[in-house]
């Protein structure tokens, strides 16, 4: 089964996912058909790109799209459009619709990465000054 899903990419807690169109048994992050978009958390708001006239196709022809890619077809409107695209209007209509109510997307996140020692766990502060009495040392 086809299925439009999430893959995760980014660095370590700072997740960036790619919306996929793979085979529902190949793993998370395997070999896709094709790439719809992409979804950032760490935006505020998060930001979803998606490409409309793709994804109206794979939802046309069958493909099932996960529960988070629903939330972001809902977020986007995609869904709505499918609805409305099932009820017999033009794909080329629906699509301007969405590049017309496509919001202005930011490059910047607004959650920065931890700085040295503000990481999680229990040893964090204490690496962290013994770095900065190392660098005082020297």
């Amino acid at each position: 089964m086809v299925r439009i899903r999430l893959a995760r990419y980014g660095l370590k807690r700072q997740p960036v996912y790619r919306i996929v169109v793979t085979d529902g048994r190949k793993a998370r992050n395997g070999k896709e058909i094709e790439v719809l978009g992409y979804y950032n958390p760490r935006t505020r708001p998060s930001t979803d790109v998606v490409d409309e006239a793709r994804a109206l196709y794979w939802l046309s022809v069958g493909a099932q799209p996960s529960d988070a890619v629903v939330n972001i077809f809902n977020r986007t409107g995609t869904m709505s459009r499918f609805e409305r695209m099932k009820q017999g209007e033009s794909v080329e209509a629906l699509v301007a619709e969405a590049e017309a109510n496509r919001p202005e997307v930011s490059p910047r996140t607004s959650y920065p990465a931890p700085a040295p020692g503000e990481g999680k766990g229990p040893r964090a502060q204490e690496r962290a000054n013994v770095t900065v009495e190392e660098a005082e040392a020297e």
